[in-house]
């Protein structure tokens, strides 16, 4: 199928549009960190589920030692590292700076692709990078918050620091989670290397929130019914049907090019935040415009 890796990956910024509204909705009533480990453990049994109708095997038992490493080593460094980091810094620095800030991963990831992988982008892929980044970042800076009526403190100068050092965790977080992906999967089945991947980041988790006594948060969520529905809501286009396409599309194209198309996801979501009532300036739609045209480069 022609540009099948740059559908996947434009499916897979589709997802985190549906992944973003749910988390949003069940983080709000249960905690955002619990959420993701909720996320996690239904991801599992939902690809547990989906490969045993699909290959037979409720668990990846066929994938060498090789993919079990490095993709374990994906999950942990995207599911575990970079979304504690993203979702901190959301806390510190607030969702459009850090939203931002994540604007940073397909560089990120071009850096990596080649150090780890020897993957070069063509002179017209580095154009519609940029292109595409350039306008994300645009309409994403175009949500100015309300200017502060205090000067910071030394206190709020720390935490903007430690926000933006969260922020560019979580951007190479993502950035080295979609490298190692595509280093340990090789040919291997992208959804059975989902599988491993979130088994792997459940297993981080898990271990997270024993370290940090994290435990009692999760009794309350569980009674929650409206919290679990849209954490399985997104758990089914996140975890599994999101990062599946995103394994789908770095096995198809260049890690680079699938990384700049999967971070449409603020261009994409401008309709339902338009549709919410949040206001969508003229920042915004020239940064949408700009997206489109560098989107159009890497499909070139």
């Amino acid at each position: 199928m022609p540009y099948a890796g740059e559908l996947a990956a434009l499916g897979t910024a589709a997802c985190w549009v549906a992944t973003a509204v749910s988390f949003e909705v069940a983080g709000r009533r249960v905690g955002s960190l619990t959420v993701n480990l909720l996320r996690l453990v239904m991801a599992v049994g939902l690809l547990a589920l989906a490969n045993l109708l699909r290959r037979g095997l409720p668990l990846p038992t066929d994938a060498s030692a090789h993919a079990w490493l490095w993709l374990s080593v994906s999950g942990l460094v995207g599911f575990t590292f970079g979304d504690l980091c993203l979702f901190r810094a959301f806390v510190v620095l607030g969702s459009r700076l850090s939203t931002l800030l994540m604007a940073l991963a397909p560089p990120f990831t071009v850096i990596l692709g080649l150090l780890l992988l020897g993957e070069v982008l063509r002179p017209v892929d580095l154009a519609g990078m940029a292109l595409t980044v350039g306008g994300v970042a645009w309409a994403v800076a175009d949500r100015r918050p309300r200017r502060a009526l205090v000067a910071p403190t030394a206190v709020d100068r720390r935490a903007r620091v430690q926000g933006v050092l969260l922020g560019l965790g979580g951007a190479l977080g993502q950035a080295g989670g979609l490298v190692l992906s595509k280093l340990g999967m090789g040919s291997y089945d992208p959804i059975a290397a989902t599988h491993i991947r979130v088994i792997a980041g459940t297993a981080g988790y898990v271990a997270l929130f024993f370290v940090l006594g994290w435990w009692p948060k999760v009794r309350p969520a569980l009674a929650d019914r409206r919290a679990l529905g849209f954490t399985a809501l997104g758990a089914f286009f996140g975890p599994v049907v999101g990062v599946s396409l995103s394994l789908i599309a770095v096995q198809l194209v260049q890690a680079g090019v699938a990384a700049s198309l999967m971070a449409t996801t603020p261009i994409l979501i401008l309709p339902v935040a338009a549709w919410r009532g949040d206001r969508v300036g003229l920042g915004g739609v020239l940064g949408a415009l700009v997206a489109v045209g560098g989107v159009i480069l890497l499909f070139l």
